[in-house]
C-alpha cells in the first residue's frame, strides 16, 4: 500500500475505458509516456499484467477486468467522501475542487488519516513514515483541494471538523478497497495473502468465531484473520470506516446509524444463572418475586441482553430489580458471580463453551421463549473478496449446528 499512487490508478481506469492510451492521455493530461510508465510501474507492484497491447489498443487482461472494479469504485469513494464534506460546511463548491479525487494524492490521505488516529502530529509522522513538516504541508494541501477546513478549535484543543472526519471515512474505505483488489489479484495468481477483521462480540467469541476461524484456515491458510474486540460503538465505528470487514454479534433493532445492514444468525437461548453453591438452589419454589430480591449483573440500557432482561419480569408482572451492578465484561461477569449472590440471564451456549469447571449453573425457573437474535453486520455497499465471502458462508454452517 505504501507505492500506491492514486494518480497511477486513475491514468489505469481512463486507459481501461478508452481502451487507448493515446485516448486517455486527453483527460488525464499526461503524456503517453508518462501514462506507459505508470502503467508499468502499476504492473510491477501488482505483479500482474492488467492489458494485453496491441496495435488496434490495449484490452485488459483478468486480472485488469478484476483490478478496475475495485479501483474504480475507491475513486468513486474518494470524490463521494469530498462532495459530502462539503455539504457540511458553508463553503461552496468551487471549480478547482471537482475532480478532487485526480488531484489528491495517497501521502496527503494518508497524512491525515494518521493524525486523526494517533491525535498528534509527531505520532503521525512517526506512523506514517511522514516527515512532520511534511504532515502539515499534505494537510494545508488537502484543505485547499477539498474546500473544507480540516480542523477547529474547541474547549479540549483543536479538533477534527465534521467535514474533515467524513472525508477521513471515506478515505478510509477507498484504501481498504484497493488492499482487496491487490488480495483479489494474489489469489488470481496463486498467492493468497489477503485478510478479513472481524469484530467479535463476546458471545461470537466464546464459540462461534473460533469454530469458523478454524475451518476457513482449513481452506485458505495463507489468509490473515484478524478479530477485534471491544464496545459495539467501538466496533460499529471500525466497520462503518472500512477497518473491520464484518461484525458479529447481537441484532440491533432498531439500528441506530445509517449505511450497514443486518444479516440473521441465529437465536440464542438464555437462561438464568447463578453460582453452582448460590443459596437459591435451596429455594423449594422459585418464584419471579424471589428472582426479584436478589441483585443482577446485567449490560447497560441499551444493550439488547438488557432489554430481553427486562423483558422477563415484565412478560411475568415484576418490576425489574432495583439492585444491579451494570457490566458488559464476560470475565468480570465471571467474577462477580462467582463472588457474590448475584444472578444474571445468560446465553446458555455462553455458560456451556466460556464458564466451565461447573462453577456456574443454571437455575431450574422457566425462562420461556427468551433468545437473543444474533447476526452478521456488514457495510451496505461491502462488496467482500471471494475468502471473505467464503468466511460468511461458514459462519452460517457453524451457526445451523448450534
Amino acid at each position: 500500500m505504501n507505492c500506491i499512487n492514486l494518480r497511477h490508478l486513475n491514468c489505469f481506469c481512463e486507459v481501461f475505458r478508452r481502451r487507448s492510451i493515446n485516448a486517455a492521455s486527453h483527460y488525464v493530461y499526461l503524456s503517453q509516456s508518462a501514462i506507459t510508465q505508470a502503467l508499468s510501474k502499476l504492473e510491477m507492484n501488482l505483479g500482474a499484467q492488467l492489458f494485453l497491447r496491441s496495435s488496434s489498443g490495449m484490452y485488459p487482461t483478468e486480472a485488469g477486468e478484476i483490478y478496475y472494479g475495485r479501483v474504480q469504485h475507491a475513486l468513486d469513494l474518494i470524490e463521494k467522501g469530498a462532495k459530502e464534506a462539503q455539504s457540511h460546511t458553508n463553503i461552496e463548491c468551487s471549480e478547482g475542487t471537482k475532480g478532487f479525487y485526480r488531484m489528491v494524492t495517497a501521502h496527503q490521505l494518508r497524512a491525515l488519516i494518521a493524525i486523526f488516529e494517533t491525535g498528534d502530529f509527531n505520532l503521525a509522522a512517526r506512523f506514517s513514515g511522514i516527515s512532520k513538516s511534511s504532515i502539515h504541508r499534505h494537510t494545508k494541501a488537502l484543505e485547499r483541494l477539498a474546500g473544507i477546513p480540516i480542523f477547529e478549535k474547541s474547549r479540549i484543543g483543536v479538533t477534527f471538523t465534521s467535514a474533515s472526519q467524513i472525508l477521513i471515512r471515506y478515505a478510509k474505505l477507498a484504501f481498504t478497497e484497493i488492499e482487496n483488489a491487490q488480495a483479489e489479484i494474489n489469489a488470481l495468481v496463486g498467492n493468497d495473502t489477503g485478510r478479513i477483521v472481524i469484530g467479535g462480540m463476546p458471545l461470537a467469541r466464546t464459540y462461534i468465531l473460533p469454530k469458523a476461524v478454524t475451518v476457513f484456515l482449513s481452506e485458505y491458510p495463507d489468509h490473515n484473520v484478524k478479530i477485534l474486540d471491544g464496545p459495539y460503538e467501538y466496533l460499529m465505528n471500525g466497520l462503518r470506516s472500512g477497518d473491520i470487514d464484518l461484525l458479529l454479534g447481537a441484532l440491533r433493532d432498531p439500528l441506530l446509524v445509517g449505511g450497514v445492514e443486518q444479516e440473521f444468525l441465529l437465536d440464542d437461548p438464555l437462561a438464568i444463572v447463578a453460582r453452582t453453591d448460590h443459596p437459591i438452589f435451596k429455594t423449594k419454589k422459585l418464584t419471579i418475586n424471589t428472582l426479584a430480591a436478589y441483585s443482577w449483573i446485567t449490560p447497560s440500557e441499551g444493550r439488547p441482553l438488557r432489554a430481553r432482561f427486562e423483558d422477563l419480569f415484565e412478560d411475568l408482572g415484576q418490576k425489574s430489580p432495583k439492585r444491579i451492578v451494570e457490566c458488559s465484561s464476560f470475565i468480570a461477569m465471571r467474577g462477580l458471580l462467582l463472588e457474590s449472590d448475584s444472578l444474571a440471564l445468560m446465553s446458555t451456549h455462553q455458560l456451556q463453551y466460556g464458564m466451565g469447571e461447573k462453577l456456574i449453573s443454571i437455575l431450574p425457573f422457566p425462562v420461556k421463549d427468551i433468545f437473543r437474535k444474533i447476526a452478521i453486520t456488514t457495510r451496505e455497499e461491502w462488496n467482500p473478496t471471494r475468502p471473505q465471502e467464503r468466511f460468511v458462508e461458514i459462519l452460517h454452517q457453524v451457526s445451523a449446528c448450534k
